[in-house]
C-alpha cells in the first residue's frame, strides 16, 4: 500500500485551473522531487497533501486514510502525522531555537524530560546543539533551516513536505544543507515530498522524480530514467 495516493485530483483558483486530474502513489521511505517551473501546480500540491487547501476533485490517501475528497478536509492537518517545510520557514522570530523546536510537543503535552531529551538528541543530530537559547535571527540562513527541519522531525512524521527549502541559501550552504537533506529518509525513516524548480537539485536528491507542467504529470522517473527522456517539454527543461 503507498504511503501516499493522490487519486484524480484537480483545484483550480477562481476560474484558473492549477491541478489537472493528476494521480500518483508513493511508496513508504522515499525521496521524491515534485519539479517544475514556477506556477506549475508544485507547491498547490503540498498544500492540498497537508489539508491546507480543498479539493476540487478527486481523494488523497495518507497511510491507508482517506484525508481530502471533493469539497472536504475529512482528517485536520494537525492529525496527519506530517511535517511542512516552507519556503520562508516560518520561525517565530520571539522564540528561541529550543523554543521553536519544542513547540509542537508543547502542544501534544508531551512530558518536559521527554521534550529536553528528544530536542537535545536533534541539535546533535544536525550539529546546532550551541544554538538552543539564541533567536531565529541570531542564525545564518543554514543554522535556520536546519532549526525549521528539526521542528517538524521532532514530531516523529510518516512525511515530511518541503517546498523549495533552499532557494534563498547561497551555493555554498546549498550543497552543505542539501547532503544533510538526502540522508533524511534513511536516518529518520521517513517518507520525503520535496518541491523544486531546480532540475540539478532533483537529480542528486531524488529516488524519484515526478515532472509538473501546468497542472499536469508530464513524466515520471528514477533520476537516470528521466535523464534519459525522449519527451520534448522534459529534455528541454532539464537542458536549461
Amino acid at each position: 500500500m503507498p504511503i501516499v495516493s493522490l487519486q484524480n485530483i484537480s483545484k483550480s483558483f477562481g476560474k484558473t485551473p492549477i491541478i489537472n486530474n493528476i494521480s500518483l502513489n508513493f511508496s513508504k521511505g522515499k525521496f521524491i522531487c515534485l519539479l517544475g517551473s514556477s506556477g506549475s501546480g508544485k507547491t498547490t500540491i503540498l498544500r492540498l497533501m497537508a489539508g491546507l487547501e480543498k479539493l476540487d476533485d478527486g481523494k488523497i490517501y495518507l497511510n491507508g486514510k482517506l484525508v481530502n475528497e471533493k469539497g472536504r478536509i475529512l482528517i485536520a492537518s494537525s492529525q496527519r502525522e506530517i511535517g511542512f517545510i516552507f519556503q520562508d520557514l516560518a520561525l517565530w522570530p520571539h522564540l528561541t531555537v529550543y523554543e521553536n523546536i519544542a513547540f509542537g510537543l508543547k502542544i501534544k503535552k508531551a512530558e518536559k524530560a521527554k521534550i529536553s531529551a528528544k530536542i537535545s538528541e536533534i541539535l546533535d543530530f544536525f550539529c546546532i546543539e550551541g544554538h538552543q537559547n539564541k533567536y531565529p535571527n541570531q542564525l545564518s540562513g543554514g543554522q535556520q533551516q536546519l532549526v525549521a527541519i528539526a521542528r517538524s522531525l521532532v514530531l516523529n512524521p510518516q512525511i515530511l513536505l518541503m517546498d523549495e527549502p533552499l532557494a534563498n541559501l547561497d551555493v555554498k550552504l546549498k550543497s552543505k544543507i542539501r547532503n544533510q537533506i538526502k540522508n533524511l529518509t534513511k536516518d529518520f525513516s521517513i517518507t520525503i515530498i520535496y518541491v523544486t524548480h531546480d532540475h540539478h537539485e532533483a537529480f542528486k536528491l531524488a529516488d524519484e522524480i515526478v515532472i509538473i507542467n501546468d497542472g499536469k504529470i508530464v513524466e515520471i522517473g528514477a533520476p537516470e530514467e528521466i535523464h534519459k527522456s525522449e519527451n520534448t517539454f522534459v529534455k528541454e527543461f532539464i537542458e536549461i
